[in-house]
């Protein structure tokens, strides 16, 4: 049982949440949010816990049961003489890739952080939680530290995504695996990209679903967030210099009832019922970018009714890169 568990802000000072962690949420137009960073504008909220448990079953369905990629079993098995494996998960959201892979992994140590104590109270002996706002220049974590370091759907938090890479860097010891999965955020139809439907003047077939995610990719640059993260992880990954081993992988994402094969079915449901709860909590978002409350409700409802409505196959893509820190040389 974990009734407390420490938060770790910029200065490196160092506090416990208790049984009362009012003070780490805020209200934003009707929703609740972390109290730790205005960057990131998702809520911190039971919905969306429960839109992070159906996110991490989708990529288990996608990882043909599995939780991760890589070499990730070979780096965590006990050796005899070494120390404690390590691992770090950042933007844990509802803990669950960080509880599952401490179950799967008992002999290693499993952190996961996040901006809001949104995690299970209860979880194994070797998982514990840390909050702390991952925005920032220096993380306060030491060097060559972990033996794994897994980070997805959060780089519409980070500004400096690349400084944040190097940070992974410098807290991964040589031979450490690195796992990053990050979600496009621009939509498809019937495999086309939303760049295919300006350059050709066709109409996509779904004018609201496309106009939402265009409204959110703006105000996700007006918070000086950079779109174009996804598809650059594994240049970025490699431009750091720190990594060899780099895969790059994409996953498509069917959204909806469509797909015939049952694995991609299944994908598809859980992707339309994580979008179904993701699309109304994007509305404080939009009303803090200065949006009038009708022009979000109406861009939100418009958008929900392709979701329910479907005249086209909608899908998204994830990005998927996992790669191995170099290691020393003498």
């Amino acid at each position: 049982m974990r009734l407390n568990y420490p938060v770790i802000f910029p200065l490196n000072q160092l506090t416990y949440v208790g049984e009362d962690d009012s003070k780490f949420f805020c209200q934003i137009h009707g929703r609740r949010f972390n109290a730790l960073s205005s960057r990131y504008m998702l809520p911190a909220d039971e919905e969306e816990v429960r839109r992070s448990e159906l996110q991490h079953k989708t990529i288990q369905f996608l990882f043909n049961g599995k939780n991760y990629v890589g070499p990730i079993a070979d780096i965590l098995t006990p050796k005899e003489g070494k120390e404690r494996c390590r691992v770090l998960d950042l933007g844990t959201g509802g803990g669950f890739w960080a509880i599952d892979l401490a179950d799967e992994f008992p002999s290693a140590e499993v952190i996961g952080v996040d901006l809001a104590p949104i995690q299970p109270r209860e979880v194994p002996a070797n998982c514990t939680f840390e909050l702390c706002d991952l925005d920032q220049f220096y993380l306060p974590y030491p060097s060559e530290h972990f033996d794994v370091i897994h980070a997805r759907f959060m780089h519409t938090g980070i500004e400096n995504y690349p400084r944040f890479l190097h940070e992974i860097a410098r807290m991964l010891r040589p031979g450490g695996l690195v796992i990053l999965i990050e979600p496009d955020t621009e939509p498809i139809a019937d495999e086309k990209s939303a760049s295919h439907f300006t350059r050709s003047g066709q109409p996509s077939g779904m004018r609201g679903w496309f106009t939402l995610w265009e409204n959110y990719r703006r105000c996700l640059r007006d918070k000086g967030i950079d779109v174009n993260i996804p598809p650059e992880l594994s240049n970025l990954v490699a431009s750091t210099g720190a990594f060899d081993r780099i895969v790059a992988q994409e996953g498509n994402i069917p959204i909806g009832f469509w797909p015939k094969d049952p694995v991609a079915l299944s994908i598809g449901q859980l992707a339309w019922m994580n979008y179904d709860i993701m699309l109304p909590a994007m509305k404080p978002l939009f009303l803090s970018a200065g949006m009038r409350d009708w022009e979000a409700k109406k861009l939100i409802e418009e958008a929900h009714q392709d979701l329910y409505y479907p005249l086209v196959r909608a899908s998204s893509r994830l990005h998927i890169v996992h790669a191995i820190k170099k290691a020393k040389h003498p």
